[in-house]
């Protein structure tokens, strides 16, 4: 059989955090009720003009400049045409002819390197309302909500090989665009959706085969399903002597399968033209420039700091890193305790296991982020001891309930008055005689049983440090 290869070109439609719409003020809030984020313009209501939203702007060149593209100095929206009941306006407002941004590329990294993806252009333009299906009733739903929330779509060139290669540039798309603040990339809420582009042809050959585009896939797990599905089924039928449909397909995340939607459409079928409603945009260097300097430090950058400056692990500033919920628990715990690495290895360890054990992922957590620092300055400090401040923090994350309060409350503060240890360590050796006489005849091993038994008797709240030198001093004061 032939040996094939994939090439697979990306179009992501990323929704922007404005708090309104791009043409208009109504709320880009999710999860209202159906259709109460909608006004005469965003509903296409005859008569009505689109103002533009001047923080799209401001989102759209921070993403050309973070993902390293030239910014168009004047751009224009331009009418894409075509009928569907979530288009309420029969078009849509978009760019075809002057995008925002363009020639910009994005370094991912794999199990085979690092590569370069090229990024074709970013455009503007505004999202259009979903449809609701009712499998009860057979009926189709219309929400507006959705529609005139500002996207950014980033197209990217032909250049990826493999589903791996996809998902390492979706994930530093997201992360890149939350670190900016631009969008929170919400794929379960739909606010970053990916259109994949795929053909295969016999690896060697310079020419495109014919390609296939999958739809507003709502996973990455799903979108690498997607892909090596399609990949096997072109492959199939080509070895079948058959030829590869231009067209859409849908994919079926349950039945693990696409299936034929429409004919791909190109650019003529939408009969684009300037939009005569909104005026061409100027922006000048100086603009560029001061939204260049407010760019803030991105993952790249601070992973190479907290590994050369912090000292972390790799392995640990990558996860950290991964989430900006968790660069910025990691940085406000650093920030109090002053211990980096003691601030890593709680992230890591036990700040991750409680989301798992809980169910939720950082980005949900409810706590206030500075009660980690004070636990471990607490700890370090030797008021409470690992173990106690464990137990802290399991309640603060649950409960988010005040660290130094909760210590003081339930009797949690470590004891290391030698006063207090002293008495409770003589009871131990004198109810463990056999133990001590055979420590003080040589077992130097019965030392670290009497440890324990001590801690037991002092319920674990007094400092072993200290305990470990009260035993000490009453052995030897009994040779």
């Amino acid at each position: 059989m032939t040996d094939y290869e994939m090439v697979i070109g990306l179009e992501v439609h990323c929704e922007l955090s404005t708090a309104s719409k791009i043409f208009c003020s109504c709320s880009t809030k999710f999860g209202g009720a159906p259709n109460t984020h909608v006004c005469e313009v965003c509903s296409g209501m005859p008569g009505t003009l689109p103002t533009l939203n001047k923080q799209v702007v401001e989102f759209a060149v921070k993403a050309g400049l973070a993902l390293n593209c030239d910014i168009t100095r004047k751009n224009k929206f331009d009418r894409k045409n075509y009928f569907y009941p979530d288009l309420p306006k029969a078009y849509q407002i978009s760019q075809l002819y002057y995008p925002i941004c363009r020639n910009g590329h994005v370094d991912i990294k794999t199990a085979n390197g690092v590569k370069s993806i090229g990024i074709h252009e970013i455009h503007m333009e505004e999202d259009a309302g979903k449809l609701v299906h009712d499998p009860l009733s057979g009926k189709t739903m219309v929400d507006f909500n959705r529609c005139g929330v500002p996207l950014i779509e980033i197209v990217s060139e032909p250049d990826f090989r493999s589903a791996d290669e996809v998902i390492a540039y979706l994930e530093k798309l997201r992360d890149t665009l939350q670190y900016l603040g631009v969008s929170d990339c919400k794929m379960q809420e739909g606010s970053m959706r990916a259109d994949v582009n795929l053909s295969v042809r016999p690896r060697g050959q310079s020419e495109f085969g014919t390609r296939t585009e999958m739809k507003n896939i709502a996973s990455l797990k799903a979108i690498a399903r997607a892909i090596e599905y399609e990949c096997e089924r072109q492959i199939d039928v080509i070895e079948a002597g058959e030829k590869v449909v231009q067209e859409t397909r849908r994919w079926d995340d349950e039945k693990e399968y696409t299936y034929a939607m429409r004919s791909k459409e190109d650019a003529q079928d939408y009969k684009y033209f300037p939009d005569p409603d909104l005026m061409p945009i100027e922006i000048s260097e100086e603009y560029i420039e001061t939204v260049r300097s407010q760019l803030p430090e991105l993952a790249d950058a601070k992973r190479r700091r907290y590994v050369e400056e912090l000292g972390l692990p790799e392995y640990d500033a990558d996860i950290i890193t991964g989430s900006t919920t968790l660069v910025k628990v990691f940085e406000t715990t650093c920030a109090i305790c002053g211990a980096p690495k003691d601030a890593s290895n709680w992230v890591m360890t036990d700040l991750l296991k409680l989301c798992n054990d809980n169910h939720i992922t950082p980005e949900d957590m409810s706590f206030r982020f500075e009660s980690l620092g004070e636990i471990i300055k607490m700890v370090n400090d030797g008021k409470i001891n690992r173990k106690t401040g464990r137990e802290v923090f399991a309640k603060v994350f649950t409960d988010n309930v005040d660290p130094a309060e909760y210590v003081e409350e339930n009797g949690l503060a470590q004891v290391s008055d030698l006063s207090a240890i002293e008495p409770v360590i003589k009871e131990v050796l004198a109810s463990n005689e056999k133990a001590v006489s055979e420590y003080l005849g040589g077992a130097e091993k019965n030392f670290q049983f009497l440890i324990g038994q001590s801690m037991r008797a002092l319920r674990g709240k007094a400092d072993p440090q200290a305990v470990r030198e009260a035993l000490q001093k009453l052995l030897d004061e009994m040779r």
